[in-house]
């Protein structure tokens, strides 16, 4: 029997809108688990709490993503509502909903296209997120896009504990210091093509490695939407690296998974 778990995927997205109950089919016949779908505002906060009662396999991740880039992501076409919200209000939503999610995700710093302001903006709403994942005692689920130096320096001014580095692309040294810690690394199946990803599970301790989709985004094939099933690619490619077989691969993550979450 199978132990495929995905930790970050985005269930709520548009493209899974119209064959959402297929694509948890083909998971759960590829022996996938479990799969954390994340929000990252009110409105895929609550879908992921609906998506999580109504699928089994579905656990929810509630979070907050870096406002700005967010903003600028639904002016370009992702199909969300322009929305001002309350960050604090948002997050009592989150702690009263604490019993019904197993992490808190996604959230973290995005400094591709943020100015200073901005900057510290986003850091005020990380360090709030994560002092909410201390105090109901969940797992945080982090996005540290060309932000993953400060990203480990916020985390490291926190008493943190249980970490997921979604998709982290950090240097060598960051990424020694986030093994060090004991934070953990989840890989997206583009790692076939990716060589960050490929060196990062080269050097960190298998114990430290979970799965993740970021579906519908990192397909390991190109021009196709990516999905929970597709979570086979990157323990193949893991236990290639690793020199391993994929059911050894594939029992420790599982293990990593159960102890983290």
């Amino acid at each position: 029997m199978s132990l495929i778990v995905d930790v970050h995927a985005h269930l709520d997205h548009y493209d899974f809108s119209k064959d959402l109950d297929k694509v948890i089919k083909r998971a759960k016949s590829a022996g996938v688990r479990a799969i954390i779908t994340n929000g990252i505002n009110p409105e895929t906060n609550r879908k992921s709490l609906e998506l999580a009662e109504k699928y089994d396999i579905v656990k929810a991740a509630l979070g907050v993503y870096p406002i700005d880039v967010l903003r600028k992501d639904i002016e370009e076409g992702y199909p969300l509502k322009v929305e001002q919200f309350d960050i604090d209000s948002e997050l009592d939503f989150i702690k009263k909903n604490k019993n019904k999610i197993i992490a808190l995700g996604e959230c973290g710093l995005d400094f591709v296209r943020s100015n200073a302001f901005q900057r510290k903006e986003q850091i005020k709403v990380f360090e709030k997120m994560i002092a909410l994942a201390e105090n109901i005692n969940k797992p945080i689920i982090v996005h540290s896009r060309k932000a993953e130096q400060n990203v480990l320096e916020v985390l490291e001014s926190s008493s943190i504990k249980k970490v997921v580095l979604h998709c982290f692309c950090g240097k060598k040294g960051l990424i020694k210091k986030a093994e060090d810690k004991g934070y953990y690394f989840s890989i997206p199946p583009n790692i076939v093509r990716a060589h960050n990803f490929q060196y990062l599970v080269d050097k960190v301790n298998l114990s430290r490695l979970l799965t993740e989709t970021d579906s519908p985004c990192l397909s390991p094939f190109k021009g196709i939407r990516n999905e929970p099933a597709f979570i086979i690619e990157t323990l193949k490619k893991i236990a290639e690296i690793k020199e391993m077989t994929v059911e050894e691969v594939e029992k420790i993550i599982f293990m990593n998974y159960q102890g983290l979450f």
